[in-house]
């Protein structure tokens, strides 16, 4: 594809979204209106997202994928030569997957607002703050300068305290203070972390400070930098113990916000791990990743844990918070691939970072298809004697949940399967210089923790689709249930792809390692030229 072109659709990917937020606050024109002006704006946001995911699609297909390490689509300018803060945007085999991933999620989530339209205040401000956020996610995965990614990484946390805040469930205004104070604190200290890296390093460009490896910064300045941009990033990976914002967003969060917050949001924070500190600060990270690994586990650990405490009869667990406390284990094992400092762990991560995204975010949308139909995500009430038990009264929904949770606790065959297990291979040998006898022993506590994983998916899936007191034949009780709604055509719409690219991840993973690999070869070696 011509450079031009390339360089005009990685452009529009981060603006479009933004003048699409600032269009839906206008007035909608008269034949556009529909059955009235919130349903055009509704149908504005789906436009929006939709031609952006087009714009994606096309330069995915554009992209040279002989050459996935070589930083394509580059744009370069000026904008405060003061401090040398250029608008430099550029796509490799690292960021492509996930300014995919991004568009992909924002299109879906915006077609199922469209027809679950929440409530709460006006769907103007909910569509402007869904493409705001969409525009900072896509910037944050796009920009290849450091205070443009501090500036990108902050926009995105308005529009998501605003979406929690107004459009959440119960304890909504609590969740999302949690969340803004937790990200804010956390953005503040990786910001001294960034302006050091610049400062230091003569340039805050972030392909030549790549390049560079670290050879402009001493050790010292490597290791100062290195951690408070970690501290930072870790509390939206979420990295334990700075998660505990997140299952109070995630259980307060509508279906959309749910969605976006998991499959993308949380990405920010390994992505910055991948594309700062592991080219930018090489001997700071090798003095961070067995502590960043140790972290790791406990946080596999721990979710898991958490999830089986959730999941037992009688705890009044809540599948939402449920789900949220699996993406502690399931970020875990990202961070456990990033820390093994090796290609084929880093690899594993940033194919872990898309199957979540991919797997997660359909569990949050059956999840809130769920409560839509049956007002609770209350596992104790979704599998008594008049709960949900999907297999009998709605089976598609019941086979979908199912599919998402075998998803989710790793089936080989399916997209969760290989980054769990290459960030294993990684953690098994590591990298030179680190203890191979405690990754070993991280690798183990890894593994237990899928058998953890396995345990509680199963044990959701047995009491909601099949629930904890089957109904006998011919009693009546079956018969005095309402009736539930079984999977509609726009909830098909919205999570067919996610489910074909889990499958399709599943049994092609060279299609993403393929592009992963040599990006990952390349910064670990020292920049992307």
């Amino acid at each position: 594809m011509n450079h031009t072109v390339q360089q005009l659709l990685l452009a529009a990917l981060v603006v479009l979204p933004l003048l699409g937020s600032a269009a839906a606050l206008l007035p909608a024109p008269p034949g556009l209106r529909g059955r009235g002006p919130d349903q055009a704006v509704m149908r504005h946001g789906v436009t929006v997202t939709g031609v952006v995911l087009a714009a994606a699609i096309a330069l995915a297909a554009g992209f040279d994928h002989d050459h996935p390490a070589r930083m394509q689509a580059q744009t370069d300018i000026g904008w405060i030569p003061a401090l040398d803060i250029r608008i430099h945007l550029g796509v490799d085999g690292v960021s492509l997957p996930l300014l995919v991933l991004t568009a992909l999620l924002t299109f879906l989530s915006a077609l199922y607002a469209y027809a679950n339209r929440p409530s709460g205040p006006s769907p103007k401000a909910f569509v402007a703050l869904l493409l705001l956020l969409e525009s900072g996610t896509l910037a944050s995965f796009a920009v290849l300068d450091l205070m443009l990614f501090f500036l990108a990484f902050e926009m995105v946390l308005i529009p998501m305290y605003f979406l929690i805040n107004r459009w959440g469930g119960a304890e909504r205004e609590r969740a999302a203070w949690r969340f803004i104070l937790y990200t804010l604190l956390g953005s503040v200290v990786m910001l001294l972390g960034l302006l050091l890296v610049g400062l230091k390093g003569g340039t805050f460009d972030m392909v030549a400070l790549a390049t560079d490896n670290g050879s402009g910064l001493s050790h010292t300045t490597q290791l100062i930098a290195a951690l408070a941009i970690i501290a930072g990033l870790a509390v939206k990976a979420p990295m334990w113990p700075l998660h505990s914002w997140l299952p109070d967003a995630h259980t307060a969060a509508p279906t959309v916000g749910s969605v976006l917050l998991a499959g993308v949001l949380l990405k920010m924070g390994t992505y910055g791990l991948v594309r700062i500190v592991l080219p930018m600060t090489p001997d700071a990270a090798h003095t961070y990743a067995p502590y960043l690994a140790a972290f790791a586990v406990v946080g596999i650990i721990y979710g898991s844990l958490a999830c089986l405490a959730l999941a037992r009869a009688g705890a009044k667990g809540d599948l939402k918070r449920l789900i949220a406390y699996s993406s502690v284990g399931h970020m875990g094992f990202v961070l456990l691939g990033i820390a093994t400092l090796t290609p084929t762990g880093v690899n594993g991560a940033l194919f872990a970072n898309i199957a979540h995204g991919l797997i997660t975010g359909l569990l949050f949308f059956l999840v809130g298809a769920l409560k839509d139909r049956y007002g609770t995500t209350d596992l104790d009430q979704l599998s008594g004697t008049s709960g949900a038990a999907l297999y009998g009264r709605a089976p598609r929904l019941g086979g979908l949940l199912a599919f998402g949770a075998v998803a989710s606790l790793g089936l080989p065959g399916l997209a969760g399967f290989w980054g769990e297990m290459l960030a294993m291979f990684g953690a098994f040998d590591p990298a030179d210089g680190l203890s191979r006898p405690a990754y070993l022993a991280y690798m183990a506590l890894a593994a237990f923790g899928t058998l953890l994983t396995a345990a509680y998916m199963l044990i959701v899936v047995r009491r909601v689709c099949m629930g904890d007191h089957p109904i006998a034949p011919g009693t009546g009780t079956e018969a005095e249930r309402p009736a539930l709604a079984d999977v509609h055509g726009h909830e098909f719409a919205a999570w067919s792809p996610l489910v074909a690219l889990t499958v399709l991840a599943g049994l092609w993973p060279a299609a993403l390692l393929g592009l992963t690999d040599p990006a990952v070869q390349q910064l670990l070696a020292g920049g992307t030229r």
